[in-house]
């Protein structure tokens, strides 16, 4: 942490974790100084690469996109709870959210698992970020009713794979539901978030992608 900053987001390199099924990332050499006279990389990825925003339209027929928030609205006020140790697809349940988040200040909850311990650069040397612990839909609608959103050192706040785990929601997203159909943010694959104080600011500013069902993040926390 640097002059009350500290970086909460991974690195986006080639062969990082990705959701199953989503687009492989590359970062690759287009041009170099010695040949070319200058550098440029280019970057192949999803949406949804690394530490990210889910806009509603990620999960929702008719959500809004990332650009229908204004600017401002990705300066989130941050309740934090640390719930580690967490064991293997362990459930969270709104028993474990921090209190205060009825606070109409509050727009986010941050969640420290620890699951952050198991990213790998290389995804093929380590499944285990896979079983990440995550949140039951009694918690998402926890969140819901205190019109805060969710943000997760893990790949996801549902479980992944994402089994059908309530038969109101079949595809198995109910918290991308409760959350993302009430315009409320997620933000997934934070990382070095512990020491952090009960309440900061936090800045996660998308990528300006048209249409953008999500986008990756650099987010920063801001505390005193």
């Amino acid at each position: 942490m640097v002059d009350g900053y500290r970086d909460l987001s991974h690195r986006i390199e080639t062969g990082m974790r990705t959701f199953p099924g989503d687009p492989d990332v590359s970062v690759t050499s287009a041009a170099t100084i010695p040949e070319d006279g200058f550098s440029v990389q280019e970057i192949r990825c999803g949406s949804h690469t690394g530490t990210h925003i889910d806009a509603p339209s990620h999960t929702e027929p008719d959500g809004g996109v990332l650009a229908d928030r204004p600017i401002g609205q990705y300066v989130f006020t941050a309740r934090f709870r640390d719930v580690t140790p967490c064991s293997a697809r362990e459930p969270i349940g709104p028993d474990r959210l921090p209190d205060g988040i009825d606070d109409p200040d509050v727009d986010i909850v941050v969640l420290r698992t620890g699951w952050d311990e198991y990213w790998a650069t290389d995804h093929r040397e380590n499944d285990r970020y896979l079983d990440h612990p995550y949140l039951l839909p009694a918690a998402a609608r926890r969140l819901r009713e205190a019109n805060c959103g969710v943000a997760v050192d893990s790949l996801n706040p549902d479980p992944t794979p994402t089994p059908a785990a309530d038969p109101d929601e079949p595809d198995g997203f109910p918290v991308h539901h409760a959350l993302l159909g009430s315009d409320l943010p997620i933000i997934e694959n934070l990382t070095a978030l512990s020491g952090l104080p009960e309440r900061f600011v936090l800045y996660a500013f998308p990528l300006p992608i048209a249409d953008g069902d999500g986008a990756p993040v650099r987010a920063v926390a801001r505390v005193s």
